[in-house]
């Protein structure tokens, strides 16, 4: 029989955190800080219960673990405490819970619309993969069209470190960056983005991670994964375009980062692993270090969707409107996969730092994962009141949303992962 809540909302079948995810966040109340876990519309305090003495059968660090103001301690203890605390936390919520408990775990309860949300962790460290070979291809046919993919795209991960400081929870507002850009022989010129643009990602968190000069065998890789959540990495197109060379990604990355605050675990998701893609005929093989066990299913069935609401639509109460849909099993490389590649040369992965697959595009026509990509399409973007975007204006609402669903089973979610243009000249 499936696991059902006494916490009434985690099981109408809508609802993005049934009893089956459980995901991981940090809310703020009374002035703190606190690790909570999403059942239904509420969220449970963990730290609260710690102190009701409801973990009393956890070991003593994972109670610590609980008790701290972001997911780095518990992050660090690897998947066996992970478990543990799991099924601690199902006990409590389970409709089996005995109603004389189920009083003492209400008051422990905070409905998620008045909470919140922080970042889930203290990121040390940020690095972002070019990991969809549509997107590569596609966006590589924008400026390569006889030869989209350079030389080692489909031999080695491709990836940049990214900034840490400037990584903000869903809904904080985002500023137009400012920066250089250059068009056709004219002088570079400093001033506002012209063309900013979202990227959908799916972040991962690091668990217990590596020592300096240690590497992460590939079999072993995802029990350095916590979890995962949404990542907007917002992109100045133009200001990329002229900065991006020879170095990579710089000041058109660095302005903002958005991500989802809840953190599904990878156990949540272990039902819903699917079979990676097979790898185009004619394309080599990985590396042995990046060949993943044969019993691996390689990655997990989620659904990916971008939806926009211009500030237009707002104020004629138009719902957003969908934009794209893409999944997270049309990645090239595995998470796994660019965990392993990450630590192979002995740099030192830490507890709570994110990874990023990169922009996560489909094959066909409506998979786009940002604004660049649908310039192949024959006719421009058209939001419902007839507005047309090519870049995002300010005002600007983009929504990601993430679940898996697969027969048999509940539908599980990311939540959301939002955030609204401002204009350069406006404080977010």
């Amino acid at each position: 029989m499936a696991l059902r809540s006494w916490v009434s909302t985690a099981n109408d079948g809508e609802t993005d955190f049934p009893i089956q995810n459980l995901p991981y966040g940090v809310f703020r109340t009374e002035m703190q800080d606190r690790i909570g876990v999403a059942i239904g519309d509420q969220i449970l305090d963990l730290r609260a219960c710690c102190e009701r003495g409801l973990f009393s059968e956890l070991t003593q660090e994972v109670v610590d673990a609980c008790r701290q103001d972001s997911l780095n301690a518990l992050m660090a203890l690897g998947p066996g405490s992970w478990s543990m605390l799991r099924r601690s936390i199902t006990t409590l919520l389970d409709e089996t819970q005995a109603a004389s408990m189920r009083s003492v775990i209400e008051g422990l309860l905070t409905p998620r619309r008045d909470a919140e949300m922080r970042l889930p962790a203290r990121i040390g460290d940020y690095t972002d993969f070019y990991a969809s070979f549509h997107h590569a291809t596609r966006v590589g046919k924008l400026f390569r069209p006889d030869n989209p993919l350079m030389p080692n795209y489909k031999w080695v991960p491709i990836g940049y470190h990214g900034r840490a400081s400037s990584i903000v929870v869903s809904g904080q507002k985002v500023q137009r960056p400012l920066g250089q850009s250059r068009s056709s022989d004219l002088d570079p010129v400093f001033g506002h983005s012209k063309s900013l643009d979202y990227e959908l990602e799916v972040g991962a968190f690091v668990g217990p991670g590596n020592s300096l000069g240690k590497r992460i065998p590939i079999a072993e890789a995802e029990d350095h994964i916590f979890g995962l959540c949404l990542l907007n990495d917002w992109s100045a197109r133009d200001i990329q375009s002229w900065e991006y060379q020879p170095l990579g990604p710089f000041l058109a990355k660095s302005f903002a980062t958005t991500i989802s605050p809840w953190v599904v675990t990878m156990e949540a998701l272990a039902a819903y692993r699917a079979e990676a893609p097979a790898r185009p005929d004619g394309d080599p093989a990985p590396l042995e270090y990046l060949q993943q066990p044969a019993a691996s299913l390689g990655t997990i069935e989620v659904t990916l969707e971008v939806y926009l609401q211009s500030s237009r639509m707002r104020d004629e109460s138009t719902a957003p409107m969908l934009l794209s849909r893409s999944n997270l099993r049309d990645l090239y490389w595995s998470i796994a996969q660019l965990v392993t590649h990450h630590a192979s040369n002995g740099c030192n992965l830490r507890p709570g730092d994110l990874i990023a697959t990169g922009t996560i595009s489909g094959p066909e026509e409506g998979s786009e994962g940002c604004l660049l990509e649908m310039k192949h399409r024959a006719e421009p973007l058209r939001l419902p009141g007839g507005e047309v975007r090519s870049f995002l204006a300010d005002g600007d609402k983009v929504i990601f949303r993430g679940f898996c669903e697969k027969p048999g089973l509940p539908r599980l979610g990311f939540g959301e992962c939002t955030g609204t243009i401002t204009s350069a000249d406006q404080d977010c």
